[in-house]
């Protein structure tokens, strides 16, 4: 009997050191977890107290409780958040040699393509799709004046009602024929 009480003994002796070394364990897994998770030095000690004073259902009431991720993934994410909107963000590039060009580059510095070009009314730099200068509204490879296009034909009906209604410009005098000296103008009786 003896013998037996004795093997008991060492039995139960064992499982409460097991017991003891897996309650450490957990305590300081517990912390180590969350000071990976979180900065909050409270919160670091609130999650390993409350392991060590609940034991198993403390621990599942951290690993339920605690953040879904680590500082580290945390901070690799917004990383790669950063690398996908840089790569979101238009890049300009020479469309002959696929350097790296500023906006404003008339040229390609490295190959000397010509990136954009020179607007013939007002001499801005424009961009190669570009049919017409936005700046000066000259049609950026010449033909007929934007004014001139845009002035609707007698024959064209005129828009009436509706939600938006177009604007009627009213006949502009030509700007380059100057008044001839020898026609006098009559002049006007004050009303």
């Amino acid at each position: 009997m003896e013998t037996l009480l004795l093997v008991v003994q060492i039995i139960l002796a064992f499982v409460g050191a097991m017991t003891a070394g897996l309650w450490l364990a957990l305590i300081i897994w517990t912390f180590r977890d969350m000071r990976s998770r979180s900065r909050d030095v409270f919160a670091q000690i609130l999650a390993a107290l409350l392991v060590a004073v609940l034991f198993l259902p403390g621990m599942v009431i951290y690993l339920v409780l605690r953040p879904k991720e680590t500082l580290a993934e945390a901070y690799e994410r917004s990383l790669e958040e950063e690398a996908l909107l840089q790569g979101i963000e238009e890049t300009l590039v020479c469309p002959g040699c696929a350097m790296r060009v500023q906006a404003d580059f008339v040229v390609c510095p490295a190959c000397h393509t010509k990136l954009k070009k020179s607007c013939q009314g007002c001499g801005r730099a424009l961009n190669m799709r570009w049919s017409i200068c936005p700046y000066c509204a000259t049609p950026a490879l010449g033909g007929v004046p934007v004014q001139a296009a845009a002035q609707p034909t007698q024959a064209a009906p005129a828009v009436s009602g509706g939600f938006f209604r177009r604007a009627q410009r009213a006949p502009e005098p030509p700007a380059e024929t100057p008044p001839s000296p020898s026609v006098e103008q009559p002049e006007q009786a004050e009303v």
